[in-house]
């Protein structure tokens, strides 16, 4: 697509960033839609979020994605934030307002429960539900899963304080647990989520035995770098519904996009291909 000088600017930024897929599911969309915008990976280094962000409406951008490390640094430079993003305690998508003001919210836990949902229409968040992890991927999570109505959420950290202080800031119904004891924390469970990143390509693996997990319940891992990682392999060869988190990614950005580019965006199994490819 040829661009104008009316185009829409938005684009993520994060350090590294050329990972992201981000800029790969955004420029589907504005070729699909014939769109006359850009979405651009913007390499932001930690220590110039504050600058990088406060230059968004000066370059003409609608607004931009966050991911590593900025999500939870971001809050400090918001002139508003969603009620989502205060509870959660970091942003992922900052809209620039017509006055220039920077508002943040967060749609991961959006992005989570939407492809669950899609994903496995038949869970139900009425067994207890395990999620791996305690940084701000899991709160996203619990928090969704708080919204669904889960009653019982085990979150399993290897730093007992992170987990002490999500399932304070996320009330009633959230039990933290040692790492020591993620297996025994599977018993009963209708759901597990793996919020860590254990199994991601160049980091350690997830050592967990599934043993007892019940058969029927659901495994979602939100690495989806591999794909196929080796908690969804072992999960699917025991008969689990299997879900990676590469439709987490597509559905979160679908709220940004909206916002942005004025035209809303479906998760189709043609993006999905396209997101994929070379992962």
């Amino acid at each position: 697509m040829i661009l104008t000088g009316a185009a829409r600017l938005a684009g993520v930024m994060g350090w590294p960033v050329a990972h992201s897929r981000s800029p790969r599911i955004h420029g589907y969309w504005l070729e699909e839609k014939g769109i006359d915008g850009a979405y651009l990976p913007l390499a932001v280094r930690p220590e110039a979020l504050g600058a990088a962000l406060a230059a968004l409406p000066v370059l003409g951008f609608r607004g931009c994605n966050l991911t590593a490390p900025h999500k939870e640094a971001a809050l400090a430079c918001m002139a508003t934030l969603s009620e989502t993003a205060r509870r959660i305690g970091a942003v992922n998508t900052v809209t620039v307002g017509a006055d220039g003001a920077l508002h943040g919210d967060n749609t991961d836990g959006f992005g989570f429960i939407s492809h669950l949902r899609r994903e496995a229409p038949a869970w139900e968040p009425l067994a207890p539900a395990c999620v791996l992890g305690a940084g701000g991927a899991a709160r996203a999570v619990v928090d969704a899963l708080a919204a669904a109505g889960a009653a019982e959420i085990r979150v399993v950290n290897r730093s007992p304080e992170r987990a002490a202080a999500l399932a304070e800031a996320a009330g009633a119904g959230v039990r933290p647990l040692p790492w020591e004891e993620r297996e025994a924390a599977l018993a009963g469970c209708g759901l597990l989520v793996n919020t860590t990143q254990l199994g991601q390509v160049g980091k350690p693996a997830l050592e967990l035995d599934l043993g007892r997990l019940p058969t029927d319940a659901v495994v979602y891992d939100l690495v989806y770098a591999p794909l196929e990682t080796a908690l969804l392999r072992a999960a699917r060869a025991r008969g689990n519904r299997a879900v990676d988190g590469l439709g987490m990614l597509i559905h979160q950005a679908r709220p940004g996009f909206a916002a942005w580019f004025g035209a809303d965006a479906d998760a189709s199994a043609a993006l999905r291909s396209f997101a994929a490819a070379g992962l």
